[in-house]
């Protein structure tokens, strides 16, 4: 696999979950801005959008395959992690249902298992697990979305997929009221309704236009301690 570079000079982004959509649209555009990146992929010697970014940033980009559904898996990662700082630690992962209308009530257990597994369990682990490799200036992140907003809910719908988001913000914000962690910088990240496998075609925006300012927001919550949720305008979302 490529190793990114060990210059001590140049920061480093792990982006969890970046073989394709936003997660490797966020390591192109972390590599625009001179950065070195690590990205994990879910299944070894597949093929991904990150191979191919890793091909046009020789010695930039270090990829590592992770499963954030298993929990053998994250504790592998974060051996092979060993002495690697990263700047920024940012869980970008995630799923939803198959059917996006199926009521919370009706869905089966084994389904709704996966989605709360990948969206909430998943994340958390690999935060816990890899946060002491990210100095007290950086960052730990994680993508959320605006459906995950309890406040903000006055349509409905995607009820499974909204109620993991939301877990996942709770879970954050625990992890954040911890004593150890009140100097850290936290984000839960709000991207928008954007083209990708998950947001499906209908979108209105697309990865291009979306991801520099998603980046911005990330790279303007860097250092800053407390945990924000905010969207890609970088304007806090209600919890």
């Amino acid at each position: 696999m490529s190793a990114a570079s060990s210059n001590p000079s140049i920061p480093t982004v792990l982006v969890v979950g970046a073989s394709r959509g936003l997660g490797s649209a966020l390591v192109a555009e972390f590599l625009r801005r001179g950065w070195n990146a690590v990205g994990t992929v879910r299944v070894e010697g597949a093929r991904t959008e990150l191979h191919e970014l890793a091909e046009a940033h020789l010695g930039r980009v270090r990829i590592e395959a992770l499963d954030i559904d298993a929990p053998d898996g994250i504790a592998a990662l974060r051996e092979r992690l060993a002495g690697q700082a990263l700047d920024i630690l940012f869980v970008s992962a995630g799923t939803t249902t198959q059917d996006e209308h199926t009521r919370v009530g009706a869905v089966a257990t084994d389904e709704f298992m996966r989605v709360m597994v990948t969206n909430v369990l998943g994340p958390m682990r690999v935060i816990e697990a890899l946060q002491d490799l990210v100095p007290t200036d950086g960052l730990v992140g994680a993508m959320s979305s605006g459906q995950g907003s309890i406040a903000n809910n006055e349509r409905g719908m995607r009820e499974v997929y909204r109620a993991s988001k939301a877990a996942l913000n709770m879970s954050m914000r625990s992890f954040a009221a911890r004593p150890e962690n009140a100097s850290r910088a936290m984000l839960l990240l709000a991207p928008g309704w954007i083209r990708t496998s998950l947001g499906g075609p209908d979108a209105p925006f697309t990865i291009e236009e979306t991801v520099p300012s998603l980046v911005d927001v990330v790279l303007a919550k860097r250092g800053k301690p407390g945990i924000q949720y905010l969207d890609r305008f970088g304007q806090a979302v209600p919890w």
